[in-house]
């Protein structure tokens, strides 16, 4: 099968400080995985002063405000962002950057972006979609909250101003997601549909649901990771630590070994144990020379280096061309 790209999402994990950033990229590195993704924005482009934090938020954050003065102090600048990516760059790993406004999307084009992951909440607006389609570059559009007739508008939508390759991410948009809402059907239901790649980004504590989609299809796989879950900010507590992504990024490493090329047939590893597993045709009790090999005096046993039992019935009736003694193989 086609690699699995695994995104490290370390969005905005780094809590608006560079140095943090470039340890989750290092640490993106060292796991295995193919890409480090981080989140850009302005936060006046992005929400009103009046927006409020998401439960989740204000639970993770403990802190009464607005969303843009959380967002204030979680976002890096454009300069940050830029030496981030040349950062990436520089321990090979690739960059990657969630655009939230589109201000930004004329940013990350300008260090080089050349794919574009768009976020659940962006699936419905238009003047994004459009902007990030006339790019004509591969998308990755994420799906969460989202019934199958918006993903259709989103994905006609991108397709008609010229995108790239879309691939559609299954997603549950809860922090942490409870497994009873994860419903990973879906993402099969998104191939069927569309007829294109699908992926999954994870909200779930743990590894199991990521490591399940990939068996079930994903090209892809998103899954946010931090430092330490307990540092402050919204995202940690729903984040692997490294030594936990690192360990993901290696089963679905041996997932795809797994996999294999779908031929039916004994593997080089399998054949020296063929003779052993298997049994042959011999002798249940002595059988003198003439007599005639009946159930009475045939069994299956152990090695499987004489006659195959499937040949039972073709045997039976033959008659014994000499003596055989007790656990003797037949010979014909």
């Amino acid at each position: 099968m086609k690699k699995v790209l695994v995104i490290a999402e370390a969005g905005v994990n780094h809590n608006g400080e560079l140095e943090t950033a470039k340890k989750l990229a290092m640490a993106a590195k060292n796991s295995g995985a193919d890409i480090v993704k981080f989140q850009t924005a302005k936060p006046e482009l992005l929400v009103t002063d009046a927006a409020p934090m998401a439960e989740y938020q204000k639970e993770n954050v403990k802190s009464a405000m607005s969303q843009k003065e959380m967002l204030e102090g979680l976002l890096l600048t454009y300069g940050e962002y830029a030496e981030l990516s040349d950062y990436c760059r520089e321990i090979d790993i690739r960059f990657l950057s969630t655009p939230f406004d589109t201000d930004s999307i004329d940013f990350l084009a300008g260090i080089g972006c050349t794919m574009w992951k768009i976020p659940s909440g962006e699936i419905t607006n238009y003047p994004y979609l459009i902007k990030i389609a006339n790019r004509h570059q591969p998308v990755i559009l994420s799906t969460g909250m989202s019934t199958l007739e918006e993903v259709e508008a989103a994905v006609q939508l991108l397709k008609s101003g010229g995108a790239g390759e879309i691939t559609l991410m299954h997603c549950t948009t809860e922090y942490p997601a409870p497994y009873a809402d994860v419903n990973l059907n879906a993402m099969v239901t998104l191939r069927k549909h569309f007829g294109c790649p699908v992926g999954y980004s994870d909200h779930t504590q743990g590894t199991e649901v990521p490591i399940a989609a990939v068996g079930m299809g994903a090209s892809v796989i998103e899954k946010h990771f931090t430092l330490d879950r307990d540092m402050e900010g919204p995202d940690h507590k729903a984040s692997l630590e490294p030594s936990e992504l690192r360990n993901m990024v290696m089963s679905i490493r041996n997932i795809e070994t797994a996999f294999g090329d779908g031929i039916k047939k004994p593997t080089a590893g399998e054949i020296p144990n063929l003779a052993v597993a298997r049994k042959s045709i011999v002798a249940k009790c002595g059988i003198k020379k003439g007599e005639t090999f009946t159930e009475s005096n045939l069994t299956t046993k152990r090695p499987g280096n004489g006659i195959n039992p499937m040949r039972w019935n073709e045997i039976m009736g033959m008659t014994a061309d000499r003596d055989y003694e007790t656990d003797e193989m037949i010979q014909v």
